[in-house]
């Protein structure tokens, strides 16, 4: 070997010694440290406000909070599997995690209702508190582990409206023959009533409407009913909404998945979710206020107060149907109990706090 080729040789092993000492003091790339694939799959329309955009935020946070080590990528509904069917998606592992809103899936235990929402059940701040604090976690965790999945609440939507109606709503009788599109325990109650429950997803319920298929429809709140111009379609904007006082909008992670992670990628989900949960209940809030100007204002929407008489037959009803379901089996009852018992505390603490702060607040004085 001549001198020329000798140093040749020696530059590039120092090269490569140098390039071995870099990878030893300075982080491998995430995809050499391997790179968790997370396929998020969602029940609704890609992008829309409040839940498609919820499920991009959580997918973003998880992602950002890890470094890239788990890197998660949104499937709207129709995307992977339709908007119904992303429970069994989960659960099989065909996707490693779901967002939804857990009464869609009460075709698999009807205890799923209490960890989205029941009629006349808890409020938005209500159900965080019970999840918690009050063992509502630990109960889902049961549940869900039964389907191969952990659940986190992941937002909520607060206190939906009633819903939007091509024909005054007076009397009960008026439910009769009406055919609405309404999921969860509402839509039964509304069956006992006379009506003609449809349960579809958000992306099929504006032509339903426009076409006669449905008669009525109930979905979010202002801003995502605003979103779906549901105000060109049907005139009367019925509240409160009974059916839904505080839905939760639910994370799932298939349970063989969620076990092989780390300590630490778990904390970083049940972080991400956290945050996702106050975040959009604040962003929920704050644009329905807003959404609902619009609609009156701009889109002069008749904005209509169901008669007490109305609401105080549906609550009697809603508590008929809600025992009902929780004697249907032990873990329904169980998850019903604690429920039960958390609702009697609440209303009691709601009564002398929120309820009569809101009240006070309504007093025609100056401020």
């Amino acid at each position: 070997m001549n001198r020329r080729d000798f140093l040749g040789a020696a530059a590039a092993a120092g090269a490569v010694a140098g390039a071995a000492a870099a990878q030893s003091a300075f982080p491998r790339p995430a995809l050499a440290q391997g790179v968790r694939e997370i396929k998020m799959v969602t029940s609704w329309p890609k992008g829309f406000p409040g839940l498609g955009t919820s499920a991009d935020r959580l997918a973003q946070r998880i992602t950002r909070l890890s470094g890239g080590r788990l890197s998660v990528k949104v499937f709207s509904a129709g995307e992977l599997v339709p908007a119904f069917e992303v429970f069994d998606a989960v659960s099989n592992g065909t996707a490693e995690m779901y967002h939804s809103s857990d009464y869609y899936f009460q075709g698999k235990s009807k205890a799923f209702n209490f960890f989205s929402t029941v009629p006349f059940g808890l409020t938005a701040t209500e159900m965080n508190a019970w999840v918690h604090h009050g063992g509502g976690q630990a109960l889902w965790d049961e549940l869900s582990a039964g389907f191969n999945m952990k659940a986190f609440p992941t937002s909520n939507t607060g206190v939906q409206m009633g819903g939007w109606f091509n024909k005054e709503i007076n009397t009960l009788e008026d439910y009769k023959g009406l055919k609405m599109r309404m999921p969860g325990l509402g839509g039964e109650i509304l069956r006992r009533l006379g009506a003609t429950v449809v349960n579809l997803p958000g992306g099929e319920i504006f032509p339903a409407l426009q076409s006669g298929a449905i008669d009525a429809t109930e979905w979010v709140g202002p801003w995502n009913d605003l979103a779906f111009g549901f105000y060109k379609v049907a005139k009367y904007y019925y509240y409160p909404g009974f059916h839904e006082p505080g839905a939760i909008i639910s994370a799932a992670v298939n349970l063989k998945f969620w076990n092989s992670l780390s300590d630490e990628d778990k904390a970083i989900i049940a972080a991400a979710t956290g945050a996702e949960n106050d975040y959009g209940l604040a962003e929920f809030n704050t644009r329905n206020a807003d959404a609902l100007q619009t609609l009156v204002n701009d889109h002069h929407v008749e904005v209509r107060k169901m008669s007490d008489d109305i609401i105080q037959a549906i609550g009697q009803l809603s508590g008929d149907v809600v025992r009902e379901i929780a004697a249907g089996d032990a873990t329904t009852t169980r998850v019903y109990e604690s429920f039960l018992a958390f609702r009697k505390k609440m209303v009691s603490w709601s009564r002398i706090a929120d309820q009569a702060y809101a009240n006070a607040r309504a007093l025609p004085f100056t401020y």
